[in-house]
């Protein structure tokens, strides 16, 4: 299982992806990159080309991965559409906090939607940065 690496663009900001053929690895997102490989449908998403969730599989979502439960349930949320922290958590019968810390450390955002997890009272959290949460959730609202 070759490991590639690569980047492309969303918005002001890049994405950088570690993948592998079978599955995603890594995605984090930072302000400077350079364009390299990624899996069409993550690119194809960055750039509004696609309506839906990129259909990859991510290593976090694995039976044995911390959080895999909570991982599951948000790649249930569907495109364009939000739920709170407090509705993941009754599906998972867990708390919200654990929620929070889940979304923190995902390792594969966009293959698990975690800017679709907002909080009650408004957008809640996102790293790096709270405007690519924004961002993310006004392309998915486009009609």
């Amino acid at each position: 299982m070759a490991l590639k690496s690569g980047a492309c663009r969303f918005n002001l900001w890049w994405v950088h992806v570690d993948w592998s053929e079978e599955c995603i690895h890594r995605v984090s997102f930072a302000k400077t990159g350079e364009e390299g490989p990624v899996p069409p449908a993550i690119r194809a998403y960055c750039t509004g080309s696609i309506r839906a969730t990129p259909p990859l599989k991510s290593v976090a979502t694995e039976e044995n991965a911390p959080y895999a439960a909570v991982y599951r349930a948000v790649c249930r949320i569907p495109y364009g559409k939000t739920a709170t922290y407090g509705e993941i958590a009754q599906e998972c019968d867990t708390s919200p906090r654990v929620v929070g810390i889940a979304m923190r450390r995902n390792p594969t955002p966009l293959v698990i939607p975690c800017h679709r997890v907002v909080a009650k009272g408004g957008l809640g959290g996102f790293t790096p940065d709270i405007s690519i949460k924004s961002a993310l959730l006004a392309m998915e609202q486009k009609e």
